[in-house]
């Protein structure tokens, strides 16, 4: 794993390990909506929709299991 990425995940772990487990899924989903307006802004309508895309899918991959 990148640096970066690995940055990306400790920032995401320290936000959730202050929250109680109850508002973590708020927290996902809200963070999930912001990344992909950021996305929107810095790469443009479509690679933000083909992200958005692949994340839709593998959680429908996730749940066909």
């Amino acid at each position: 794993m990148s640096a970066g990425l690995e940055d990306a995940a400790k920032l995401v772990a320290g936000a959730l390990s202050r929250r109680k487990p109850e508002e973590r899924g708020e927290f996902l989903r809200q963070l999930l909506a912001h990344t992909a307006a950021g996305l929107v802004i810095i790469q443009g309508e479509r690679e933000a929709g083909e992200a958005v895309y692949r994340l839709a899918d593998a959680v429908v991959a996730r749940g066909a299991r």
